[in-house]
């Protein structure tokens, strides 16, 4: 069961992926923790990966190309994955299809979520972020109990910087001018699912169970 997650910022891949992991038993794949986890550590990834995420900018295909590639060649992912933030490009793609056909392997379905663009920046915005245990809230949807402090942990919340305003906006024209491609590429491949992310978080899901389990 090899997978992608698709979709803009704010769409829900983040959620569903997290549901595709628990319910499927198969792992869940971001590229963005991956390159967060390399800002927090300080490495030279990180801090070349943190210039772009800053300004709502993709990371170059060179560098999420080579840790993406590496990342699926892991034991954990023997019997299959969900890939969520990658590939982002037509480019990306290509590569992943490349190195999967060299393994005697392809991909199975391609999950597209589907949401507006200024309902897309209503849900990003308002998201705030767990410091210690990463879990996220929405001040208008998901609020915590306590303003500004965590329920599970008790972590301070905050704003990440690539979910200010400006920079969402920029991310999502990122999004709609360089991923977008991306949906007539696996559309071509007949491995292409329409999901609704307009719907609430239990019924996309069912939508996702009945997709993988045709």
């Amino acid at each position: 069961m090899k997978m992608i997650m698709l979709g803009a910022p704010g769409s829900g891949k983040g959620t569903q992926a997290a549901r595709i992991k628990k319910h499927f038993g198969v792992p869940a794949i971001s590229t963005g923790d991956i390159f967060r986890k390399n800002i927090a550590d300080g490495t030279e990834l990180g801090k070349k990966a943190k210039a772009y995420m800053d300004r709502g900018e993709l990371v170059p295909d060179e560098i999420v190309i080579a840790i993406a590639l590496n990342r699926i060649e892991e034991d954990d992912c023997r019997d299959g994955f969900l890939l969520d933030g990658f590939p982002r490009t037509v480019e990306q793609a290509e590569a992943l299809d490349k190195r999967l056909a060299d393994r005697g392997q392809r991909l199975r379905f391609v999950l597209l979520m589907e949401v507006p663009d200024v309902q897309l920046a209503e849900r990003v915005t308002g998201r705030r972020v767990c410091k210690n245990c990463g879990l996220s809230y929405h001040v208008a949807h998901m609020p915590p109990a306590e303003e500004g402090v965590c329920d599970s942990c008790g972590g301070a919340l905050h704003q990440r910087n690539d979910d200010r305003e400006e920079t969402v906006k920029n991310r999502i024209g990122v999004y709609n001018a360089q991923t977008a491609p991306l949906i007539g590429y696996y559309e071509t491949a007949g491995i292409l699912k329409h999901l609704d992310g307009t719907k609430g978080p239990e019924r996309v899901f069912e939508d996702i169970v009945k997709v993988l389990t045709i």
